[in-house]
This record gives C-alpha cells, sequence and structure tokens, in this order.
C-alpha cells in the first residue's frame, strides 16, 4: 500500500509517500513541500531514488498546492490512501477518522477554533478527493492525543453551564508531533517511554509544551485554541483575557480585529517589531534591544512552563525538543535550560552546539535527567495512521 500523508500548514504544504509492506517498517519513496503559497512559492519535491524538482513559481492557494503535489506524484507511485493533518478536532475527533461529506462538514464547523490550520486542511482535502475519486482518506487530528488530559488540566474556571454548552475546553495541539517524537524516545531508550515521565516542546513559529505520563498527555500548553501558552511567531500566548475588551473599547475595534492582533501581530514580531524569525532576531540582538528583549522573553516563558511541568510530574526523566527552533537552534535551547539545574538540567554546550536537525542526546552524562533533540515526523505519524484505519475500514469514502 502506498500512502500520500499532507500536511497543509498556514502557508506551507508538506508531504510524504510511504510504502507499506506486511512484516516490514514503512519505506519513505518520495517527499517534498511547496512553501510560501503565493505569487512566488518555492516548491522542492524528491524521489528517494531519482531526480528531484526545486523550483519557484505562482501557486495560488492550499487547493492549487495540492492539485501541484499530486500531478508530480501521479508519475511517482499509485496512491492508495491519502492522510490529512487536521490541527483542531474537537471534542468529536479523538481518533483517526475516515473521510466523509458528514466529517468535512464537522472540521469545517471547528474552523472558528483554529482559522489558521483548518481552513488549508480543508482546501487540502477537497482538491485531493476531487483529484483522487475513489482512493480512501483518513484525518489524523492534532488534538487527539489530549484527548487524555485530566479534568483538572483540562477546564477552564468558567461557568460549567457555558464551558458544556460551547465545548469549552483545552484541546491541546501539536499532538502529532509529540506522538512522533515520543515513539523514536522509546526506542532511543529501549521503550522507556511507556513508563516515562517527559515534558517535550515543540518549539516553532506555533510552539507548545507537554508534561508527558505513561505515553499520554497530561497537561498542555495550548488551550482551546492554538493561541494560549508560549510565546510564538506572531502568537501572543498567555495574556490577562481583559486585554481584548480593553482594546476593543479603545482602539474602537471589533473582538475579531483585536483577535488578529493577537495571532497575526504579536509574538516575537510584535515585540520585535522586526520578525517571527528566531534566526533573525539572534543576529540582531547584539545591537537591536527589543531584539534581545524578544528572544528573553520567549524563553523566560518556555522556562516557566518547563519549571511548572517538573511540579506536575513530580519531577521528570527526560526532556525533548522538537520543531523547527527546537530542533535547530543550540543558543535558544541553551537559554530555556539555564535555571533549571534545580531540576536535573545540564546541557552540554558542545553536544548542544552539535545538535542541529538531528536526534542526539545534549545533557552532561551522569544527569539526573536526560535532555534530547528529536525531528519530528508528523508525516510518519499520519501514513501510519492512515494505513491502519484504511486496512480496518468496511466502507472507502469517495
Amino acid at each position: 500500500m502506498n500512502v500520500l500523508a499532507l500536511n497543509c500548514g498556514s502557508s506551507s504544504i508538506k508531504f510524504r509517500i510511504f510504502t507499506f509492506e506486511r512484516g516490514a517498517e514503512p519505506r519513505r519513496v518520495a517527499h517534498g513541500a511547496v512553501e510560501r503559497i503565493g505569487d512566488a512559492a518555492t516548491i522542492a519535491f524528491a524521489q528517494d531514488d531519482a531526480a528531484s524538482v526545486n523550483v519557484t513559481e505562482r501557486v495560488a492557494d492550499h487547493a492549487a498546492g495540492v492539485r501541484r503535489v499530486l500531478d508530480w506524484t501521479s508519475a511517482v507511485a499509485r496512491i492508495d490512501a491519502v492522510g490529512h493533518r487536521v490541527v483542531h478536532g474537537g471534542a468529536r475527533f479523538t481518533a483517526p477518522t475516515p473521510i466523509d461529506d458528514a466529517v468535512i462538514a464537522e472540521i469545517e464547523a471547528l474552523e472558528r477554533l483554529a482559522p489558521l490550520h483548518n481552513a488549508p486542511a480543508l482546501a487540502g482535502i477537497r482538491s485531493a478527493r476531487t483529484h483522487l475519486r475513489g482512493v480512501p482518506m483518513v484525518a489524523v487530528f492534532d488534538t487527539a492525543f489530549h484527548a487524555s488530559l485530566p479534568d483538572r488540566a483540562a477546564r477552564y474556571a468558567i461557568p460549567w453551564e457555558l464551558a458544556e454548552r460551547h465545548g469549552i475546553r483545552r484541546y491541546g495541539f501539536h499532538g502529532t508531533s509529540y506522538r512522533s517524537v515520543l515513539a523514536r524516545y522509546a526506542r532511543l531508550t529501549d521503550g522507556a517511554s511507556e513508563r516515562a515521565r517527559v515534558v517535550a516542546l515543540h518549539l516553532g513559529n506555533g510552539a507548545s509544551i507537554t508534561a508527558i505520563e505513561g505515553g499520554r498527555s497530561v497537561d498542555t500548553s495550548m488551550g482551546l485554541t492554538p493561541l494560549e501558552g508560549l510565546v510564538m511567531g506572531t502568537r501572543s500566548g498567555d495574556l490577562d483575557p481583559a486585554i481584548v475588551p480593553y482594546l476593543v473599547r479603545e482602539e474602537g475595534v471589533t473582538a475579531e480585529t483585536a483577535g488578529r492582533w493577537l495571532n497575526e501581530r504579536s509574538g516575537l514580531l510584535g515585540l520585535s517589531g522586526r520578525s517571527a524569525d528566531v534566526r533573525d532576531l539572534l543576529a540582531a540582538e547584539p545591537t537591536d534591544a527589543r531584539a534581545r528583549l524578544a528572544l528573553e522573553i520567549f524563553c523566560y516563558r518556555a522556562r516557566k512552563y518547563v519549571g511548572s511541568y517538573f511540579t506536575v510530574l513530580g519531577g521528570a526523566d527526560a526532556m525533548i525538543f522538537t520543531g523547527g527552533i527546537g530542533e535547530h537552534s543550540p543558543e535558544i535551547r541553551e537559554r530555556i535550560g539555564q535555571g533549571l539545574e534545580w531540576a536535573g538540567v545540564a546541557i552540554d554546550p558542545v553536544r548542544n552546539a552539535a545538535a542541529r536537525g538531528v536526534e542526539a542526546r545534549i545533557s552532561r552524562d551522569g544527569g539526573a535527567l536526560a535532555v534530547w533533540t528529536i525531528p519530528t515526523d508528523e508525516e510518519r505519524v499520519i501514513a501510519e495512521d492512515t494505513a491502519a484505519c484504511v486496512a480496518g475500514r468496511v466502507e472507502v469514502a469517495s
């Protein structure tokens, strides 16, 4: 079985094709990405044993991007199933789900909770269904990993009736990424993840932290939407909720406009006034006080959450960095680790500096807590879930 895993982000599409054969590990046969969707999108496709494609061209939207992916993959491999990453599954979707019209309608209804993410996923789903008629498709939800959150972590202290009526609770995100690194951590430690207490940090343009015990999420920093928690590229993270009505009143804008400010103009971009990219801010901080402060707040907020999750878990066995920043920025990892020595965090500067985009233990030998960098492989999780779901199905959605 050949499975295409599609991961549609807010301005990009990543994909991989895996072949599944009985009794063997999944084998990747092709991969690629469409980045910066728009007039000058960058396209990088590669078949693992053949020539690659690297071009810049106009890709109008996610539907066009998926169509571009499918045009290329049609010459590479027969696609037997497609798995789609969907960020928000609400309370309804807590497992991989075969896609049909009713499921699409329910995902669309959840757009209000993750407008930057569910809409691109839906565009990808619709485009793929149009061009691959009769091919079974499965939705894999980021929120599903956090369905195990206990009520003490999931519930907000608002009127019970309002929470029940509107499904307001902490859902959590980046679940597909956490499942990926947890599975890899288990292999690296001979299955220790089944018993381990782990604090995992997915740090990228979107960023979150999750406390994991016995392979299950027990607390996480993102909430009803992906806005809560850490400072992110353009998202504010935690703030006093009274700020929203205050801005509405003082600026004379709608709540929707204030919400866009918090999602699209805040975080590292809003603090620095320069960039949402950690790399740009690291380069600028020697001469730019706001860039320096933005990075300090980013690391400080992450360190606060890590410390609180050590308390939630009653101590930890491991701390894992993943995501674009977590995997590639030794400077940020070092700064987050500073001041956590009391909890057993002892990052080795040489190992840390050498770990860029690779699996590596970056803590000192003999430390009480292992610190790892583990690159996430969300597409493999999506493909594995899709293959398992399709294999157990009676009917195929068209």
